[in-house]
Protein backbone atom coordinates (compact mmCIF):
# COMPACT_ATOMS: atom_id res chain seq x y z
CA UNK A 1 0.00 0.00 0.00
CA UNK A 2 1.57 3.19 -1.17
CA UNK A 3 1.53 5.85 1.68
CA UNK A 4 0.33 9.35 0.77
CA UNK A 5 2.73 12.03 0.60
CA UNK A 6 3.28 14.57 3.49
CA UNK A 7 3.31 18.23 3.07
CA UNK A 8 6.53 18.60 5.12
CA UNK A 9 9.59 16.96 5.14
CA UNK A 10 12.01 17.88 8.18
CA UNK A 11 15.65 16.74 7.35
CA UNK A 12 18.49 15.73 9.81
CA UNK A 13 21.35 15.72 8.32
CA UNK A 14 23.83 13.91 11.34
CA UNK A 15 27.27 12.54 12.12
CA UNK A 16 28.52 12.14 15.95
CA UNK A 17 25.04 13.88 17.57
CA UNK A 18 24.20 11.49 20.28
CA UNK A 19 24.50 14.35 22.55
CA UNK A 20 21.72 16.70 21.33
CA UNK A 21 20.32 14.79 18.69
CA UNK A 22 17.51 13.03 20.87
CA UNK A 23 16.00 15.99 22.42
CA UNK A 24 16.21 17.68 19.14
CA UNK A 25 13.87 15.11 17.37
CA UNK A 26 11.59 15.37 20.54
CA UNK A 27 11.23 18.66 19.60
CA UNK A 28 10.31 18.05 15.99
CA UNK A 29 7.69 15.05 16.67
CA UNK A 30 5.47 17.37 19.30
CA UNK A 31 4.81 19.65 16.30
CA UNK A 32 1.12 21.17 16.52
CA UNK A 33 1.00 20.51 12.41
CA UNK A 34 1.92 16.54 12.12
CA UNK A 35 1.50 16.19 8.34
CA UNK A 36 5.39 15.57 7.80
CA UNK A 37 8.10 13.22 7.74
CA UNK A 38 11.06 13.15 9.22
CA UNK A 39 14.35 12.01 7.25
CA UNK A 40 17.52 11.30 8.97
CA UNK A 41 20.88 10.75 6.54
CA UNK A 42 23.47 9.80 8.92
CA UNK A 43 26.72 10.30 7.65
CA UNK A 44 28.17 7.20 8.86
CA UNK A 45 28.52 7.99 12.81
CA UNK A 46 31.35 6.30 15.29
CA UNK A 47 28.61 6.93 18.24
CA UNK A 48 25.11 5.84 19.62
CA UNK A 49 23.84 8.49 16.44
CA UNK A 50 22.64 5.12 14.94
CA UNK A 51 20.65 3.41 17.90
CA UNK A 52 19.17 6.70 19.21
CA UNK A 53 17.51 6.97 15.08
CA UNK A 54 16.71 3.78 14.98
CA UNK A 55 14.95 3.29 18.57
CA UNK A 56 12.90 6.97 17.30
CA UNK A 57 11.94 5.20 14.12
CA UNK A 58 10.57 2.25 15.48
CA UNK A 59 8.31 4.15 17.92
CA UNK A 60 7.03 6.66 14.71
CA UNK A 61 6.09 5.92 11.21
CA UNK A 62 7.28 9.38 10.55
CA UNK A 63 10.76 9.05 10.56
CA UNK A 64 12.62 7.54 8.03
CA UNK A 65 16.94 6.88 8.75
CA UNK A 66 19.01 6.32 6.28
CA UNK A 67 22.89 5.37 6.71
CA UNK A 68 25.59 6.38 4.56
CA UNK A 69 28.20 3.53 4.70
CA UNK A 70 31.13 6.39 4.71
CA UNK A 71 31.56 9.76 5.20
CA UNK A 72 30.69 11.90 2.22
CA UNK A 73 31.17 15.13 3.77
CA UNK A 74 28.59 17.49 5.45
CA UNK A 75 27.36 19.12 1.74
CA UNK A 76 26.76 16.09 0.30
CA UNK A 77 25.33 14.52 3.38
CA UNK A 78 22.55 18.12 3.31
CA UNK A 79 22.08 16.96 -0.46
CA UNK A 80 21.01 13.42 0.41
CA UNK A 81 19.25 14.51 3.15
CA UNK A 82 16.77 17.11 0.89
CA UNK A 83 16.62 14.30 -2.29
CA UNK A 84 15.47 11.59 0.60
CA UNK A 85 12.40 13.75 1.46
CA UNK A 86 9.41 13.52 -0.37
CA UNK A 87 6.80 16.27 0.46
CA UNK A 88 6.43 19.94 -1.63
CA UNK A 89 7.89 21.66 1.47
CA UNK A 90 11.31 21.34 2.87
CA UNK A 91 13.29 22.47 6.12
CA UNK A 92 16.52 21.36 7.24
CA UNK A 93 17.31 20.79 11.25
CA UNK A 94 20.45 20.66 12.67
CA UNK A 95 20.96 17.64 14.87
CA UNK A 96 21.56 20.00 18.36
CA UNK A 97 18.88 22.72 17.13
CA UNK A 98 15.32 22.74 18.72
CA UNK A 99 12.19 23.84 17.51
CA UNK A 100 9.22 25.44 19.26
CA UNK A 101 5.75 23.54 18.82
CA UNK A 102 4.42 25.91 16.24
CA UNK A 103 7.21 25.98 13.81
CA UNK A 104 5.92 24.11 11.12
CA UNK A 105 2.19 25.42 11.19
CA UNK A 106 3.02 29.50 11.62
CA UNK A 107 5.70 29.07 8.69
CA UNK A 108 3.32 26.46 6.16
CA UNK A 109 0.61 29.06 7.36
CA UNK A 110 2.52 32.17 5.36
CA UNK A 111 4.00 29.76 2.34
CA UNK A 112 0.61 28.69 1.53
CA UNK A 113 -1.13 32.07 1.81
CA UNK A 114 1.52 34.01 -0.25
CA UNK A 115 3.00 32.46 -3.75
CA UNK A 116 5.78 35.27 -3.48
CA UNK A 117 7.58 33.48 -0.52
CA UNK A 118 10.11 31.00 -0.90
CA UNK A 119 11.55 30.95 2.80
CA UNK A 120 9.73 30.86 6.14
CA UNK A 121 11.67 31.27 9.50
CA UNK A 122 10.47 32.07 12.78
CA UNK A 123 12.20 34.80 15.70
CA UNK A 124 15.59 32.76 16.81
CA UNK A 125 16.57 32.52 20.37
CA UNK A 126 20.01 31.43 21.27
CA UNK A 127 20.15 28.20 23.94
CA UNK A 128 22.91 27.18 25.88
CA UNK A 129 24.24 23.24 26.37
CA UNK A 130 21.23 22.66 28.88
CA UNK A 131 18.85 24.25 26.41
CA UNK A 132 18.11 27.25 28.26
CA UNK A 133 17.40 30.02 26.40
CA UNK A 134 19.95 32.84 26.88
CA UNK A 135 19.12 35.31 24.47
CA UNK A 136 17.60 35.94 20.80
CA UNK A 137 18.90 36.96 18.04
CA UNK A 138 17.64 38.94 14.97
CA UNK A 139 18.50 37.53 11.62
CA UNK A 140 17.07 40.88 9.70
CA UNK A 141 16.63 38.43 6.63
CA UNK A 142 12.57 39.34 6.50
CA UNK A 143 13.21 40.51 2.71
CA UNK A 144 9.81 41.58 1.57
CA UNK A 145 10.89 42.93 -1.59
CA UNK A 146 9.09 42.34 -5.05
CA UNK A 147 12.07 43.05 -6.56
CA UNK A 148 14.98 40.37 -6.46
CA UNK A 149 18.06 43.17 -6.81
CA UNK A 150 16.38 44.85 -3.59
CA UNK A 151 16.51 41.31 -1.61
CA UNK A 152 19.36 40.67 -2.81
CA UNK A 153 21.07 44.15 -1.84
CA UNK A 154 19.39 43.98 1.45
CA UNK A 155 20.77 40.03 2.36
CA UNK A 156 24.08 41.19 1.65
CA UNK A 157 24.17 44.98 3.66
CA UNK A 158 21.46 44.43 5.89
CA UNK A 159 20.95 40.63 6.88
CA UNK A 160 22.81 39.49 10.05
CA UNK A 161 21.82 35.90 10.13
CA UNK A 162 24.99 34.06 9.25
CA UNK A 163 23.00 30.71 8.28
CA UNK A 164 20.16 30.66 10.00
CA UNK A 165 17.24 31.51 7.67
CA UNK A 166 18.25 28.47 6.10
CA UNK A 167 16.45 25.95 8.60
CA UNK A 168 13.32 27.92 8.18
CA UNK A 169 10.77 25.92 5.94
CA UNK A 170 11.11 26.16 2.12
CA UNK A 171 9.46 25.58 -0.94
CA UNK A 172 10.90 22.19 -2.78
CA UNK A 173 10.35 23.16 -6.03
CA UNK A 174 12.51 26.62 -5.37
CA UNK A 175 15.01 24.87 -3.36
CA UNK A 176 15.63 22.60 -6.14
CA UNK A 177 16.49 25.36 -8.45
CA UNK A 178 19.65 26.35 -6.37
CA UNK A 179 23.30 24.65 -6.15
CA UNK A 180 21.96 23.42 -2.67
CA UNK A 181 24.79 23.09 0.07
CA UNK A 182 27.78 23.17 -1.91
CA UNK A 183 31.30 21.49 -0.65
CA UNK A 184 33.49 24.68 -0.16
CA UNK A 185 33.23 26.87 2.83
CA UNK A 186 30.23 29.34 3.72
CA UNK A 187 28.17 27.30 0.81
CA UNK A 188 25.23 28.22 2.53
CA UNK A 189 25.79 32.27 1.73
CA UNK A 190 25.65 30.95 -1.98
CA UNK A 191 22.12 29.13 -1.17
CA UNK A 192 20.49 32.01 0.58
CA UNK A 193 21.32 34.33 -1.77
CA UNK A 194 20.32 32.07 -4.84
CA UNK A 195 16.76 31.74 -2.94
CA UNK A 196 16.56 35.47 -2.54
CA UNK A 197 16.73 35.84 -6.41
CA UNK A 198 14.16 33.28 -6.64
CA UNK A 199 11.63 34.52 -4.03
CA UNK A 200 10.88 36.64 -0.88
CA UNK A 201 12.04 35.64 2.67
CA UNK A 202 9.48 36.13 5.71
CA UNK A 203 10.05 35.96 9.11
CA UNK A 204 7.21 34.67 11.70
CA UNK A 205 7.43 36.97 14.75
CA UNK A 206 7.00 34.50 17.28
CA UNK A 207 10.00 32.44 18.37
CA UNK A 208 10.48 29.32 17.37
CA UNK A 209 13.59 28.34 16.30
CA UNK A 210 16.38 27.67 18.93
CA UNK A 211 19.94 27.83 17.93
CA UNK A 212 22.30 25.81 20.17
CA UNK A 213 25.64 27.44 20.96
CA UNK A 214 28.28 24.80 22.13
CA UNK A 215 32.01 24.28 22.29
CA UNK A 216 31.34 21.32 20.24
CA UNK A 217 31.05 23.34 17.58
CA UNK A 218 33.01 22.39 14.81
CA UNK A 219 33.36 26.28 13.80
CA UNK A 220 35.14 26.21 16.93
CA UNK A 221 37.05 22.91 16.40
CA UNK A 222 38.91 23.63 13.73
CA UNK A 223 42.17 26.13 13.65
CA UNK A 224 42.72 26.64 10.03
CA UNK A 225 40.32 26.89 6.52
CA UNK A 226 42.18 23.62 5.48
CA UNK A 227 40.98 21.53 8.19
CA UNK A 228 37.33 23.37 7.70
CA UNK A 229 37.29 22.91 4.61
CA UNK A 230 37.64 19.13 5.06
CA UNK A 231 34.71 19.18 7.22
CA UNK A 232 32.43 20.23 4.32
CA UNK A 233 34.07 17.51 1.66
CA UNK A 234 36.71 15.08 3.04
CA UNK A 235 38.28 14.38 -0.39
CA UNK A 236 39.40 17.99 -0.97
CA UNK A 237 42.79 18.15 0.62
CA UNK A 238 44.76 21.76 0.51
CA UNK A 239 46.05 24.24 2.91
CA UNK A 240 45.19 27.43 0.52
CA UNK A 241 42.12 28.61 1.04
CA UNK A 242 40.33 31.84 -0.27
CA UNK A 243 36.83 31.40 1.58
CA UNK A 244 35.88 35.32 1.07
CA UNK A 245 37.39 35.11 -2.61
CA UNK A 246 35.17 32.15 -3.14
CA UNK A 247 32.33 33.84 -1.75
CA UNK A 248 32.72 36.57 -4.09
CA UNK A 249 33.29 34.86 -6.87
CA UNK A 250 29.83 32.78 -6.04
CA UNK A 251 27.75 35.39 -5.85
CA UNK A 252 28.78 37.11 -9.04
CA UNK A 253 27.73 33.19 -11.00
CA UNK A 254 24.51 33.61 -8.89
CA UNK A 255 23.60 36.45 -10.12
CA UNK A 256 25.18 35.85 -13.93
CA UNK A 257 22.72 32.65 -13.82
CA UNK A 258 19.52 34.06 -12.24
CA UNK A 259 16.46 34.25 -14.84
CA UNK A 260 15.69 38.12 -14.00
CA UNK A 261 15.55 41.22 -15.93
CA UNK A 262 18.27 42.60 -17.58
CA UNK A 263 18.16 46.05 -15.17
CA UNK A 264 17.73 43.71 -11.52
CA UNK A 265 20.45 41.86 -13.15
CA UNK A 266 22.58 45.18 -13.28
CA UNK A 267 21.76 46.44 -9.72
CA UNK A 268 22.76 43.10 -8.28
CA UNK A 269 25.92 43.34 -10.06
CA UNK A 270 26.29 46.56 -8.53
CA UNK A 271 25.42 45.12 -4.71
CA UNK A 272 27.78 42.91 -5.00
CA UNK A 273 30.64 44.86 -6.49
CA UNK A 274 29.96 47.27 -3.00
CA UNK A 275 29.55 44.27 -0.99
CA UNK A 276 33.59 43.49 -1.89
CA UNK A 277 34.65 47.17 -1.20
CA UNK A 278 32.94 47.14 2.09
CA UNK A 279 34.70 43.31 2.41
CA UNK A 280 38.08 44.52 1.11
CA UNK A 281 39.29 44.21 4.69
CA UNK A 282 38.85 40.81 5.00
CA UNK A 283 39.48 39.75 1.28
CA UNK A 284 43.21 41.15 2.23
CA UNK A 285 43.34 38.92 5.05
CA UNK A 286 42.68 35.79 2.71
CA UNK A 287 45.35 36.92 0.57
CA UNK A 288 47.68 37.35 4.02
CA UNK A 289 46.73 34.26 5.18
CA UNK A 290 47.01 32.67 2.10
CA UNK A 291 50.75 33.92 1.72
CA UNK A 292 51.57 32.83 5.24
CA UNK A 293 50.24 28.88 3.99
CA UNK A 294 52.19 28.76 0.92
CA UNK A 295 55.17 30.09 3.55
CA UNK A 296 54.77 27.70 6.43
CA UNK A 297 54.41 24.93 3.08
CA UNK A 298 57.84 25.77 2.07
CA UNK A 299 59.42 25.34 5.34
CA UNK A 300 57.91 22.34 6.31
CA UNK A 301 56.01 23.98 9.28
CA UNK A 302 52.25 22.90 10.11
CA UNK A 303 49.40 24.79 8.68
CA UNK A 304 48.78 28.71 10.13
CA UNK A 305 45.45 28.41 12.40
CA UNK A 306 43.94 30.89 10.05
CA UNK A 307 40.49 30.60 11.49
CA UNK A 308 41.63 32.46 14.52
CA UNK A 309 40.65 35.68 13.23
CA UNK A 310 37.53 37.23 14.06
CA UNK A 311 37.71 39.73 10.96
CA UNK A 312 34.55 38.86 9.25
CA UNK A 313 32.75 40.22 6.65
CA UNK A 314 29.55 42.88 7.09
CA UNK A 315 25.78 41.58 5.85
CA UNK A 316 25.87 37.88 4.31
CA UNK A 317 29.37 36.74 5.13
CA UNK A 318 29.40 37.13 8.96
CA UNK A 319 28.03 40.04 11.30
CA UNK A 320 29.33 43.96 11.62
CA UNK A 321 31.34 45.05 14.21
CA UNK A 322 28.38 45.89 16.70
CA UNK A 323 27.42 41.79 16.56
CA UNK A 324 30.80 40.41 16.39
CA UNK A 325 30.47 38.82 19.25
CA UNK A 326 27.99 36.78 17.96
CA UNK A 327 30.36 36.15 14.50
CA UNK A 328 31.84 32.94 13.23
CA UNK A 329 34.27 33.77 10.93
CA UNK A 330 32.78 32.66 7.53
CA UNK A 331 29.63 30.44 6.66
CA UNK A 332 27.97 27.99 9.07
CA UNK A 333 28.08 25.09 11.06
CA UNK A 334 25.82 20.70 11.62
CA UNK A 335 28.80 21.22 13.65
CA UNK A 336 27.33 24.94 12.49
CA UNK A 337 25.44 24.83 10.72
CA UNK A 338 25.92 22.42 7.98
CA UNK A 339 25.91 18.41 8.97
CA UNK A 340 29.50 18.02 8.53
CA UNK A 341 31.40 15.98 10.74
Amino acid sequence: MTMPTPRVSVGIPVYNGERFLGETIKSLLAQTFTDFELVISDNASTDRTEEICRTFSAQDSRIRYHRNQENVGGSKNFTRVFELSLAPYFKWAAHDDLCGPTFLEKCLEVLEANPAVVVCYPSIGFVDQTGAVVGDHDACCDLQSPRPSERVRDFLFSAKSNCLPMYGLIRRDVLGKTMLLAPYISSDQILLLQLALLGEFREVRERAFFFREHPERSIWKYKSFAEYALWHDPTRRSRIQLPRWRLALEFFRSVAAADIPWRERRDCYVSVLKWCYWSRSVLAHDLKMTARQIAAWIVGAPPVADMKSQKVAIGAAGFDDHDSQEATSVGSGEGKKTGMP
